[in-house]
C-alpha cells in the first residue's frame, strides 16, 4: 500500500511541478506585458509633454503677435488709426468692386477682337 501511496504522491508532486512551472511562465508573460504597458505609458507622457510645451510656445508667439498688432494699429489708444484703416479697407474693396464692373460693361465679355 505504500508503494501506492508513494506512486499517487509522486504523481501530485508531478502534477503540482508541472502547474508551478506553467504559473511561472504565465508570470513571466504578465511581467512582460506590464513592462511594455509602462514604457509605453512613459513614452506617451513624454509626447504629451512635448506637446504641451509646442503648445504653450505657440501661445506665447500668439501673444506676442497679437500684442504687437494692437500697438500697430493703436487698439489700445482709442482707435483713430484702426478706423482710418478700415475705412481704407472698404474704399479699396468699393474701388476693386466698381473697377471690375466698369471693365465688364466697356469690354463685355465675348466681344474681343481675335
Amino acid at each position: 500500500m505504500s508503494t501506492s501511496r508513494a506512486r499517487v504522491e509522486d504523481t501530485y508532486e508531478s502534477q503540482n511541478d508541472q502547474r508551478l512551472d506553467e504559473l511561472h511562465t504565465k508570470i513571466r508573460t504578465l511581467r512582460g506585458v506590464t513592462t511594455d504597458i509602462h514604457d509605453d505609458v512613459e513614452r506617451q507622457n513624454l509626447m504629451l509633454d512635448e506637446t504641451g510645451d509646442r503648445f504653450t510656445a505657440f501661445g506665447n508667439a500668439l501673444t506676442q503677435t497679437s500684442d504687437r498688432a494692437a500697438r500697430a494699429f493703436g487698439i489700445g489708444e482709442g482707435g483713430l488709426k484702426t478706423f482710418r484703416i478700415a475705412m481704407l479697407v472698404v474704399a479699396l474693396f468699393i474701388t476693386f468692386w466698381i473697377s471690375s464692373k466698369l471693365y465688364h460693361w466697356w469690354w463685355p465679355a465675348g466681344t474681343g477682337t481675335a
